[in-house]
């Protein structure tokens, strides 16, 4: 079962992937998108750098809403909790990944320091908090699987 949930989040990430490729082309982070971006303050330090944009805000609003339906059918426990954040935060990390790979803009070759003016910070071949957030989601599905 979990083998399926693990390729029901990349089927999800893929489609993903494919959907912010059409909105966002090849200006990532919705450079050029017509909607509200702040680039300076606290807000800004807590994206690590990158601008707080509305096209963000509330596409994280809408997919954490989206993974969180599962609740109105099972109920909610920390368990199916830890489940759900676990399950949308290995999306959203997969698919950033493949927002590059699939990117006619930008290709897999160019998923390196230096080429991406949005990730700024890098710890080895991945931005920094790609290994945070790889962490994070492995604790929570963790702790999703198993009885808390």
């Amino acid at each position: 079962m979990f083998i399926g949930f693990l390729v029901f989040m990349v089927f999800m990430a893929f489609i993903l992937a494919l959907w912010e490729i059409q909105i966002e082309g090849k200006d990532g982070w919705a450079a050029n998108s017509p909607g509200w971006r702040i680039e300076k303050g606290w807000i800004v330090k807590l994206t690590g750098g990158r601008p707080f944009t509305g096209y963000h805000l509330f596409m994280t609003i809408f997919l954490i809403a989206i993974v969180h339906l599962p609740v109105f059918f099972l109920g909610w426990t920390w368990q199916l909790e830890c489940e759900l954040l676990g399950f949308y935060i290995g999306m959203v990390l997969l698919e950033d990944v493949l927002w590059f790979a699939l990117n006619p803009y930008y290709g897999i070759k160019n998923f390196r320091k230096g080429k991406i003016w949005w990730h700024k910070r890098w710890w080895g071949p991945l931005p920094d908090f790609y290994w945070i957030l790889i962490v994070i989601a492995g604790l929570l599905l963790y702790f999703g699987h198993t009885v808390i």
